[in-house]
C-alpha cells in the first residue's frame, strides 16, 4: 500500500489520539474528555473518508461493531458487572479485605499489604476497586507509624495490578482472550509463568523492607460466606468452566448468600445487579465503537498497512511479540486506560500473531501484561490518581516505589527474548 493511501486509512486512529491525548494535555486532565466522545468523533471521521454510499459505509461500521466476538464480549461485560455489583452489595469486598488481613503475620506489613492487594484484585477483577478498599488502611498505617505514604500507596497499587492482569473477571483479561480467540484459563496459565516469578521476587523485597512495621490490630469481622462467591468463581474458572457459566454461578451465589445473611432482599439483589449492568455501559459503548472503527480502518486497508509498517524489519517471532507489546503500550500511554488500549489494538495483534504463527495464548498474555505494566506507571492513570487522592500525596511521589509494575515489564520482555514459557512460544 502506498504511503499516502496508508496514512489516510489509519488517519482515524490519528484523529482519535489527537482528540483524546492532545486535548487532555491542554486541559491538564486525562479525564476531562470522555473517551466515548473521542471514539465517536473518530468513528464519524472514519465513515466520512470511506468511499461508497453512506448506507454501505454504515454497514461496514455496524458489521465490525456487531461481530459474534464483540457481542460475546458485551454479554460477558453484562454478567461481570452484575456479579461485581451484587458481590459488593452483599459485603464481599469488606469480608475479603478482613479475611486477608487476618491471615497475615503481624510483622509483615508491606508484604502483607501486597499479598492482600494481589488476592483482592484477583478475586474482584479490578485494580481501582482494590485500591479503594485497601488505601484507607495503608494511609492509616502510614499516619500511625510515620512510614512513607508513597511507599505504602505503591505497594497497594502494585498488588492491585496483579489481579487486574490475571483475574478471570477483569476487563483486560476478557478483552485480551476474546480478541485473540483463546480461553481465559489458558491465558491464566501462560500469564502465571510470566508474572508469578516477578510477584514472588517483589514479595521478598517487601518482606525485607517492612520487617520492622506491624499490621494494624483493628480488623473487621471475617464472614467467610461472603468471600465464598469469589473463591468459587476463581476455582471454577481455573477448572476451565466457560466464563459465562462461571459468572452466572457467581451471581446466583451472591444472591443466595446475600439474602441468607440479610445483606439484601430479592429486590435489593435485583437492584444491585441492575446497577452493575448499567455501570458497564461506557465500556460496552467503547467496545462497540472501537469494533466498528477498526472494521472501517480494515476495510480501507489500514490494518494491513499498520502490520506491514510494524513488521517491515521483523523476521521472527521475537520481533513480532515485541511489536505487539510495544503497540499496546504506546496506545495505553495515549489513552491512560489499559482496557481501551487492548480493545484498540486487539485485532491488529491477532493479525500479527497469525502472520508470524504466534500462540494466541501468549499474545493475549503479552497484551494484558504490557498494558498493565504501562498503566501501572502512569501518574495520570486512574489507579495512581485514586491512590494519591486517598493518601493525600502527589501522584509523582508514588512512581519510584512501584516495584511490581517495573518487575512485570521486565518479566514480559524476558518472556519475549528468552522465548518463555517454551510451550507457548
Amino acid at each position: 500500500m502506498k504511503l499516502k493511501s496508508g496514512l489516510l486509512a489509519i488517519s482515524p486512529l490519528i484523529v482519535f489520539v489527537t482528540i483524546y491525548l492532545v486535548t487532555s494535555i491542554i486541559a491538564r486532565d486525562f479525564y476531562k474528555v470522555p473517551i466515548t466522545v473521542a471514539f465517536l468523533s473518530s468513528s464519524i471521521y472514519a465513515i466520512a473518508i470511506t468511499r461508497g454510499k453512506l448506507r454501505r459505509r454504515l454497514n461496514v461500521f455496524s458489521r465490525g461493531a456487531g461481530t459474534p466476538e464483540m457481542m460475546l464480549m458485551v454479554w460477558i461485560f453484562v454478567l461481570a458487572g452484575a456479579f461485581a455489583s451484587s458481590a459488593k452489595a452483599m459485603g464481599a469486598i469488606d469480608a475479603t479485605v478482613s479475611l486477608t488481613l487476618s491471615l497475615l503475620p503481624s510483622q509483615m506489613l508491606l508484604a502483607g499489604l501486597f499479598l492482600a492487594a494481589c488476592f483482592i484484585s484477583l478475586s474482584i477483577g479490578t485494580s481501582v476497586g482494590t485500591i479503594v478498599a485497601l488505601m484507607p488502611i495503608a494511609a492509616g498505617v502510614a499516619t500511625q507509624t510515620g512510614y512513607s505514604s508513597a511507599m505504602l500507596a505503591a505497594v497497594v497499587v502494585g498488588g492491585s495490578f496483579f489481579g487486574d492482569n490475571l483475574s478471570f473477571i477483569s476487563d483486560t483479561t476478557i478483552i485480551a482472550t476474546q480478541t485473540q480467540g483463546c480461553k481465559t484459563s489458558d491465558k491464566f496459565r501462560v500469564n502465571s509463568f510470566i508474572v508469578f516469578p516477578a510477584a514472588i521476587l517483589i514479595l521478598f523485597v517487601y518482606v525485607f523492607l517492612g520487617r520492622d512495621i506491624s499490621i494494624p490490630t483493628a480488623i473487621g469481622d471475617v464472614d467467610f460466606w461472603k468471600v465464598l462467591p469469589y473463591i468459587v468463581v476463581l476455582l471454577t474458572a481455573i477448572m476451565s468452566l466457560n466464563v459465562m457459566a462461571v459468572l452466572t454461578l457467581g451471581i446466583a451465589l451472591t444472591g443466595i448468600i446475600g439474602m441468607m445473611t440479610g445483606a439484601f432482599d430479592l429486590y435489593g439483589w435485583f437492584d444491585a445487579m441492575g446497577k452493575g449492568i448499567i455501570s458497564m455501559g461506557e465500556l460496552i459503548i467503547i467496545t462497540l465503537l472501537a469494533g466498528g472503527l477498526l472494521e472501517v480502518i480494515k476495510h480501507n486497508g489500514g490494518i494491513e498497512y499498520i502490520i506491514s509498517l510494524m513488521t517491515r524489519h521483523i523476521h521472527g517471532k521475537r520481533g513480532a511479540e515485541l511489536s505487539i507489546a510495544a503497540l499496546v503500550s504506546v496506545v495505553n500511554v495515549c489513552t491512560a486506560n489499559n482496557t481501551v488500549a487492548i480493545i484498540t489494538v486487539g485485532s491488529i495483534a491477532k493479525n500479527i500473531g497469525e502472520r508470524f504463527q504466534l500462540d494466541p495464548r501468549k499474545c493475549a498474555s503479552l497484551l494484558d501484561t504490557s498494558s498493565c505494566f504501562t498503566q501501572g506507571l502512569l501518574p495520570y492513570g486512574a489507579q495512581i490518581l485514586m491512590a494519591a487522592g486517598l493518601a493525600s500525596i502527589d501522584p509523582i511521589a508514588i512512581i519510584p516505589y512501584l516495584y511490581y509494575p517495573f518487575a512485570t515489564g521486565m518479566a514480559a520482555l524476558l518472556s519475549i527474548f528468552l522465548r518463555y514459557p517454551k510451550r507457548y512460544s
